[in-house]
């Protein structure tokens, strides 16, 4: 019975590790190992342990976002595909059945993001041509003249639509807008609306500077814009046989309009 009452002392503590290395008792290890606990645990050789361990409960939930990253990706690519198929096959001719096998995706997945083929032509113009339109709507920048602020928008328009795949949604429209109203009445409504009245707006100012000194010409904005558009036409149906700089015709279109820059 004297056994029991030495047992916590440190003396028995040591034995009962060498022991249970030497002889593997694991009774007595079992029934040691309660008192001796809170001693390891005190060690610091335990403490990052559970640092680490707490560490990923502290991490907000991830699959909501992966989840809205995937809807979101999986849309481009349908969006993608779309405009490929509509500049291969022509507005008509593409079927809902051609896109999802080109986005690799089911044909009901489509209709989870678009209701029929017109609104998924519908956002390629809200994608690709709004974004750029808004831009007309920037005030000139301090300093700078409404001439340098339309000859910076020209730019702009014929790098990244004249000549990129954006040209040809424009040239889709112009080709099949008069069978589908409903798809020139949205392109209307969102770009050539929007883009008139910047452009009217930029012509006002600059006649209020005295930049330009014909005030008709806010009547008729289409005229400060027309090379950009001839610039689209001409890309699809004329470059192989006439390469046209359209950087240069629009400056010479601005030098008609604003009078020839002064070299000094």
């Amino acid at each position: 019975m004297s056994s029991p009452r030495t047992a916590p002392g440190p003396s028995k503590a040591a034995p009962s590790k060498s022991a249970s290395g030497r002889r593997g008792e694991k009774p007595a290890i079992g029934r040691q190992g309660e008192k001796a606990a809170p001693v390891k645990a005190s060690k610091a050789s335990k403490a990052p342990k559970a640092a680490k361990s707490a560490l990923p409960k502290a991490q907000p939930p991830k699959p909501p976002s992966n989840r809205a990253e995937r809807t979101a990706e999986r849309r481009e690519a349908i969006i993608e595909a779309a405009l490929d198929e509509f500049i291969s096959r022509g507005f008509t001719a593409t079927r809902i059945d051609d896109v999802a096998r080109r986005a690799g995706v089911a044909k009901g997945t489509i209709y989870l993001h678009f209701k029929d083929k017109e609104s998924m032509f519908e956002e390629l113009i809200r994608t690709a041509l709004v974004p750029l339109i808004g831009r007309l709507h920037a005030p000139p920048p301090t300093g700078g003249t409404v001439r340098d602020a339309v000859e910076a928008f020209a730019r702009t328009f014929i790098q990244e639509v004249a000549a990129t795949r954006r040209g040809d949604i424009v040239r889709l429209i112009v080709a099949e807008g008069p069978r589908f109203p409903s798809i020139a009445d949205f392109y209307y409504r969102e770009v050539v609306s929007r883009g008139l009245a910047g452009m009217r707006a930029l012509i006002e100012l600059a006649v209020s500077r005295g930049e330009i000194q014909q005030k008709n010409l806010a009547r008729f904005p289409q005229i400060l814009v027309a090379p950009a558009i001839i610039a689209v036409i001409w890309q699809s149906l004329f470059s192989r046989h006439a390469p046209l700089d359209a950087i240069e015709m629009f400056r010479v279109h601005l030098d008609l309009i604003f009078g020839e820059r002064r070299t000094t």
